[in-house]
């Protein structure tokens, strides 16, 4: 069922604050074993350690520096540690990026358009696969990627998505295990089933528009300190960014009545932020917001 909320009062909103400066910071995994977190940063990689120290990781690895080049973590077979990126230019596809720092192009996607998400299946609806999806006129390919590489196109007829798609926990209601993905230009939310069928499943309750809404996703886990998203600079734009990782605390997300199992979103432009939760029906609740100039890319994820 599709709900539109209403706002919380601004009184009880958290607020994003700035944690690191990082270049060109465009996306970011869940911490690794040892509690890391790779960092996409201006066509490289580093790695924020637990005390906030920022490393160069993977020093062969280039990407673009314009383009939106999301990366995550997978498990199992994919091995441990292990990033998975998705390869924007020269032969598009996914690239993988071994724990201690190898490179190789790891899986080549057909088609054409842009390619703008990407997410690991942990639930297992999927199959236990790395998930992306590839936009243009208006629609959405997505393709389901095995660890050995090989390719499965889902769909080429999904609604228009990009950004920070996250696969939802098995208690996220009826959605449990779909690909949550957003389009920020309608405001819409959508649920992507392994069949490839999409469901709208709330609209947005914060401003929308193109590089305007709903971007960024993570869903809260039951053990984290702090929430953190990326806010590239982009000049020229009218949300210009700042070159930070935002960051909202355990307790700030707390008072404002987010729990563990919901999904964060964050709005590209300006850092409005919304719950969603899913139990039996969906309802959005906005709950953060930051600064109005910041310019929000990739995932939202939970340092312990």
């Amino acid at each position: 069922m599709t709900r539109t909320a209403t706002p919380a009062k601004r009184a009880t909103l958290a607020r994003w604050t700035g944690r690191k400066h990082v270049a060109r910071v465009v996306d970011m995994t869940a911490p690794r074993s040892d509690g890391s977190i790779v960092v996409a940063t201006n066509g490289h990689l580093a790695l924020l350690k637990p005390g906030g120290r920022l490393v160069v990781f993977a020093p062969s690895y280039r990407a673009s520096r314009t383009l939106e080049p999301y990366i995550t973590l997978a498990r199992g077979c994919f091995g441990r540690d292990v990033v998975y990126a998705l390869r924007l230019t020269s032969n598009r596809g996914i690239t993988r990026i071994g724990a201690g720092g190898s490179v190789s192009k790891f899986a080549r996607l057909p088609g054409s358009g842009l390619l703008n998400g990407i997410a690991y299946d942990g639930t297992g609806h999927f199959g236990h696969r790395l998930l992306a999806t590839s936009s243009a006129s208006g629609v959405t390919t997505v393709f389901a990627i095995d660890c050995h590489g090989a390719v499965k196109v889902l769909t080429r007829r999904a609604p228009r998505v990009e950004g920070g798609v996250a696969v939802a926990p098995a208690s996220f209601g009826a959605y449990g295990g779909d690909l949550i993905a957003p389009d920020e230009v309608a405001g819409k939310l959508y649920a992507i089933a392994p069949t490839g069928n999409a469901t709208l499943i709330l609209s947005s309750p914060v401003p929308h528009g193109q590089d305007v809404g709903i971007e960024s996703e993570g869903f809260v886990p039951a053990q984290y300190s702090t929430a953190l998203v990326s806010d590239r600079l982009t000049p020229g734009n009218p949300h210009p960014g700042d070159d930070l990782i935002l960051g909202l605390g355990r307790a700030a997300l707390s008072g404002a009545g987010v729990t563990a199992g919901q999904l964060l979103i964050v709005n590209e432009g300006g850092t409005d932020t919304i719950a969603v939760s899913c139990a039996s029906s969906c309802h959005a609740r906005e709950v953060a917001t930051g600064p109005h100039e910041a310019h929000t890319e990739g995932h939202v994820v939970f340092r312990r």
